[in-house]
Formats: C-alpha cells, sequence, structure tokens
C-alpha cells in the first residue's frame, strides 16, 4: 500500500529543515524570561502569603492578651488557654517582649481574682512567659511582679487547693528561670520546705493524716525544691544533705505512689550532687536505706494497682542503682538533625520540669529557644534549609528496619531484666 506523503515543516525530509533565525531566538528567550517571571512571582506570592498568615496569628494573640480582662471568666480561660499554646509551639520573643508587662498584668489578675482552673492556667502561663523571654532582665521583672503573688497564694491554706498545686510547680521553674540573687532561691526552697515537710512519716512510725490533694501539693512543692537543688553551691548541699538525707526515705513509706516516686528520684540526685562535692562521702543509714529501695522495686503488694507497681518499680531500679553505684540509665533525646543525651539525675529533672509546661513542643524549643538550649548546654541554634533536611532523612525502608531492629533489641533486654518471681506473685 503506498505511503501518504510527509508533511513539510518540523517533522518532514531534511531538507524541509528551516535554519534557527533571529526570530526563534527571540521567542526563545521571551518564553524563558516568561517563566522566570512565573517564578519569581510565585515566590512572591508565597511570602506574601506566609507574611499574612503571620500577621493573623499575631492578630489571634492580640486578641487573647486583650481578653485575659474580659468580664466572663469563660473567655479568660479561652484566652489563657490559647497564649500557653502559642508559647508552648512556637518562638515569639520579639512579640511577647514588646508585651510582657501586660501579659504580666493580666497573670497577675487572673491569679488574684480568678478560681480553680483560671489560676491554674494563669500559674502556667507564668512560665512559659518566663521561658520565652529567658533568663535576664525581662524575665526578672516579670518574676518580681509574680513572685509574691505565688507564695501567698502557695502558704494560704484556705486557698483552692488546684491553685496551690499550680503555683508550687511554677514558683519553682520561674525561680530556676528568673531569680537573680541566691539568697532569694534558699529561701524560695525553705517556702517548699515547710510544705512537704508535713509528710515526713514520723519517728514514732505513724503517718500523718493527708488528703490526697495535700499529698499531691507536698509531692508538687518537693520536686520543684529539687529543681533548684540543682543550682545550689556546693556548700549549701553540704547543709541540706546533712539536714535531710536522713528525712526523706520516710516519704518512700507513703501511700501515694506519686510521692513515693518524686522521694526516690530526689534521694537519687541527692546523693549524685553530693557526691560531685565530696567524693569521699559516707552515708550512716546506707544499708537501710538500700533496703527498702530495693523493696520497692520489687514490690507486689496486691493492695496496690498493677499499673501503680509497674511504674514505680521500673523507677526504684533506677533509683537502687544510683545510690548504690552512682550509675544513671542514660536517655537520648532527638529533634530534628541533632541529638541530646539525658546522662545524670540533674539534667533529667531539669528536663522533665520544661517539658511538663511545653509538652509536646519541647523538641521544637530544644531546637530553636536559645535559652533552652544554653540551659542544656547544645550551643546556638542551628540553621538547616529543607533541602538539607530532606538529604539527611532516612528512605522509608530504613526507618522500618531501624525500628524492627529496636524493637527485637527492646524486647530482648526487657525479658533479661524482667523479675519474673514478681510476676508469679502477681498471678
Amino acid at each position: 500500500m503506498p505511503r501518504t506523503k510527509k508533511r513539510s515543516g518540523r517533522g518532514g525530509q531534511q531538507g524541509n529543515v528551516q535554519p534557527f533565525s533571529d526570530e526563534d531566538a527571540s521567542i526563545e528567550t521571551l518564553s524563558h524570561c516568561s517563566s522566570l517571571s512565573e517564578n519569581t512571582s510565585a515566590a512572591e506570592e508565597a511570602g506574601e502569603t506566609e507574611e499574612m498568615a503571620q500577621e493573623d496569628f499575631q492578630y489571634k494573640l492580640k486578641v487573647y492578651i486583650d481578653s485575659t480582662v474580659d468580664k466572663s471568666a469563660k473567655t479568660r480561660q479561652g484566652a489563657l488557654d490559647g497564649l500557653k499554646t502559642a508559647m508552648a509551639t512556637k518562638i515569639l520573643y520579639e512579640f511577647i517582649s514588646e508585651r510582657r508587662m501586660t501579659i504580666t498584668d493580666s497573670i497577675e489578675r487572673c491569679l488574684k481574682k480568678g478560681k480553680g482552673v483560671e489560676q491554674c492556667a494563669a500559674a502556667s502561663l507564668a512560665c512559659l512567659l518566663c521561658i520565652q523571654l529567658g533568663s535576664g532582665i525581662e524575665s526578672e521583672e516579670v518574676f518580681k511582679t509574680l513572685k509574691p503573688v505565688f507564695k501567698t497564694i502557695l502558704n494560704d491554706g484556705s486557698a483552692n487547693i488546684q491553685a496551690r498545686q499550680a503555683c508550687a510547680t511554677s514558683l519553682g521553674l520561674c525561680t530556676l528561670v528568673a531569680e537573680d540573687d541566691i539568697m532569694d532561691v534558699y529561701a524560695t526552697m525553705e517556702c517548699f520546705e515547710s510544705l512537704f515537710v508535713h509528710s515526713y512519716v514520723r519517728e514514732d512510725g505513724s503517718r500523718p493524716s493527708v488528703s490526697p490533694q495535700t499529698t499531691q501539693l507536698h509531692t508538687n512543692a518537693l520536686l520543684s525544691w529539687a529543681l533548684l537543688l540543682t543550682i545550689c553551691t556546693g556548700s549549701h548541699i553540704r547543709a541540706i544533705a546533712q539536714k535531710h538525707l536522713a528525712k526523706l526515705p520516710r516519704l518512700l513509706e507513703n501511700d501515694d505512689v506519686n510521692m513515693r516516686i518524686a522521694a526516690g528520684e530526689t534521694i537519687a540526685l541527692l546523693f549524685e550532687l553530693i557526691r560531685d562535692v565530696d567524693s569521699d562521702f559516707d552515708y550512716d543509714d546506707w544499708e537501710p536505706l538500700c533496703k527498702k529501695l530495693s523493696a520497692l522495686a520489687t514490690d507486689c503488694n496486691k493492695h496496690r494497682a498493677k499499673t501503680d507497681k509497674r511504674k514505680q518499680r521500673s523507677v526504684f531500679r533506677d533509683v537502687l542503682k544510683a545510690v548504690e553505684e552512682g550509675d544513671f540509665q542514660s536517655e537520648t533525646i532527638r529533634f530534628s538533625t541533632e541529638r541530646m543525651v539525658i546522662d545524670s539525675w540533674v539534667r533529667k529533672r531539669t528536663y522533665d520540669a520544661f517539658r511538663e509546661f511545653v509538652g509536646s513542643g519541647m523538641n521544637y524549643h530544644l531546637q530553636a529557644n536559645e535559652f533552652i538550649r544554653d540551659v542544656f548546654e547544645l550551643g546556638p541554634p542551628m540553621l538547616i534549609d529543607s533541602a538539607a533536611l530532606k538529604a539527611m532523612k532516612s528512605s522509608r525502608l530504613e526507618r522500618h528496619l531501624y525500628n524492627a531492629a529496636a524493637f527485637k533489641a527492646r524486647t530482648k533486654a526487657r525479658n533479661k531484666f524482667r523479675d519474673k518471681r514478681v510476676d508469679v506473685g502477681e498471678f
């Protein structure tokens, strides 16, 4: 069958191809410039969109700040929660620095005139405000205004118990961040001591009659006291060890699992600090203490909940190892392309205190918050563009294989160290 004739032009025979003319060159240049202009306009549009989003976000924050003085308690509560979420998940230093005293006045008003949940939210917001501002004159001004309010609520037996619990935790972290005088730190520690000593088992073996909510208040006071212990001088640590190391084990007999765990971690922390100050430190009641810690590490009392026993045993195995051998079970925290090792009880107590307020935003603050990076000695924030970050990420298959291997190793380790006698007793 005969073929049809080929069309002339670009798809035709070689002889019909026209040479590349100046007109073609100008068309090519125009198309190239057009594509460049399209890319530029797309980038400009993306920048404008990001700027508009930032403006909308700041407008929301301004509305939240204005709403903290609203007549409605529900509106004030929502505004406080909105500010807390923003500060926990973003770095807002420039925006907050300009409005710090306005926010401080709102927090003070909510602490004084609010009730229960609102006071708790205001106390938490005070901590996040100090974390955003970092250690310096600005946070000192904020704390100078709020510290008397915190202490008044904390020492007021008629105040809302939840508000007192929140103030106990917030006062500890704000003191760590913003207090500039070590003598004032010691005074705040004495304020905490005056609370948790009421949970000590008496020398005759009788236990004080304390409600569960008051026990939680004492637990929070003990944890804040331990947090401030990490920044004390060597001489003060010696004095505290002499005063409290013989009494703290009495808290291990408390009925509340959180108090027992807080007491155990505080004992391990105090042993770590005193050994750093005095390598020849010798504790007289070392054997009875280790015996008590060992009993808690293998506790199988039937009257206690299984979850409480499991949590307690896990913690007290580490506490016992710290007291007996001066060892710590290190933990690695990964964020972005970096990692941080929790290798001491001091670091663990500090990390737990910040994480309690920042929550899921802790990794972001470890990556971008200069103050928190300075606390954990991570250096200045690392700037990595998205292309480099994508290149560093492992493939999906690699992550799957790594997770499978880690799961297998973790299962083997748990099976190896699990106390099977405890399992039989529970069954």
